[in-house]
């Protein structure tokens, strides 16, 4: 059996989940339709909305299903954008790729601002505010790096921006079942998720959007989704994702002590075996399930290569540039040039994690370093 560290990447699926949304496939009617089976399929979508909905402190009006999450960051952010002529907004440098390439792709209809990131991985406040104007109309930044596990200080942007006419986009993906998330407390008005992130399937996602936000539709059709997003809702798995919310919620606390203690032991099993890493990132402002970290005498690609023929599956980053080892913006964000750019990789736990598990990936590093050295 081989040792699976890429849960940031995408999770198993949960088989209870599974097993439950096959109990309610008779409601397979669309919901749209309005004989006896279509009004049954619209109530189970909608107890769905509302699961989820106030998993987020949210109301059942403000979510939107989609995809996945990067529908559901293209919706947010080419939604707002194109309601005005060329408007004032800002990212960071370190988003996912469904946030900054999205970005890029506007910036002949927009100004944008990139917000530089320190060396611990947490975006310049004092950039931020240099580049905050009264005409900004949109903010995005994700809760947690998808490549460090830092994270960004969502709160004290929410905060800032209570008087402020600028939307507040957040990409969670990362963050949920991790860490809490309360739309409301932490004063976004667009928020992101992905099923997969969170032992759901692939292919569908969440948007929450604030009352009041209005937005021009990125999928054109129906009036389904609020008028939202045109096309017949995909109801078993928006009762998947559901489900896997709530487990998430419900299981927080026991999946997050694991996931730290697996972290904790990886970083005491390669101290103890002698060999040469680094953080990446302030591992006292990172999430529980994600580390990253420097190897000075080996390149990523080789590393990865050796690792997989050992039966460790690991990243070197995010896993959205189709199967290829790039050079990591956000570590270049943080360190420029520097070779840790070129040497680094991303390990990500769950409470799934076996200890016997995190032993196997110490061992096969000491067997490579060994080799090389």
């Amino acid at each position: 059996m081989g040792v699976y560290a890429d849960y940031a990447a995408t999770t198993p699926l949960d088989k209870d989940i599974i097993e439950n949304v096959m109990v309610h496939s008779d409601e397979f009617g669309n919901p749209s339709s309005i004989h006896k089976l279509g009004k049954r399929a619209k109530a189970h979508l909608e107890s769905s909305r509302r699961a989820v909905a106030d998993l987020l402190n949210a109301s059942p009006q403000e979510i939107i299903f989609t995809s996945g999450a990067t529908e559901a960051n293209n919706m947010a952010i080419r939604g707002i954008v194109s309601k005005y002529d060329r408007p004032h907004i800002i990212t960071t440098e370190i988003e996912h790729a469904s946030v900054l390439n999205t970005y890029k792709s506007l910036e002949a209809h927009a100004e944008v601002s990139y917000i530089k990131t320190d060396e611990n991985g947490v975006m310049n406040m004092d950039h931020f505010r240099q580049e905050l104007r009264e005409d900004t109309r949109l903010i995005s930044v994700m809760f947690i790096n998808n490549e460090t596990g830092v994270m960004q200080p969502v709160y004290e942007i929410g905060q800032m921006l209570h008087d402020h006419a600028a939307l507040f986009h957040v990409d969670a993906v990362q963050a949920f079942g991790h860490i809490g998330v309360d739309v409301k407390n932490l004063g976004i008005d667009l928020l992101s998720l992905s099923g997969h992130k969170i032992y759901g399937p692939k292919g569908v996602g969440v948007l929450y959007r604030k009352t009041g936000v209005m937005m021009t539709p990125l999928i054109t059709g129906g009036s389904q989704e609020k008028d939202a997003r045109g096309g017949t809702e995909n109801s078993m798995f928006i009762y998947a994702i559901s489900q896997a919310m709530q487990k998430a919620h419900d299981g927080r606390t026991e999946r997050t002590i694991r996931e730290m203690q697996m972290k904790e032991k990886f970083l005491n099993d390669l101290t103890q075996a002698e060999i040469p890493f680094k953080v990446n990132g302030d591992v006292n402002q990172s999430a529980t399930h994600i580390i990253n970290l420097y190897f000075p005498w080996a390149k990523s690609e080789f590393l990865l290569t050796a690792l997989d023929m050992a039966d460790i599956y690991i990243s070197a980053g995010s896993a959205c540039h189709a199967g290829t080892v790039e050079p990591s913006h956000v570590l270049a964000s943080m360190y420029g040039e520097d070779e840790r750019v070129m040497k680094s990789l991303r390990f990500s736990f769950s409470h799934l994690t076996e200890t016997e598990e995190i032993e196997r990936i110490t061992e096969a590093l000491k067997e490579i370093y060994e080799r090389l050295v």
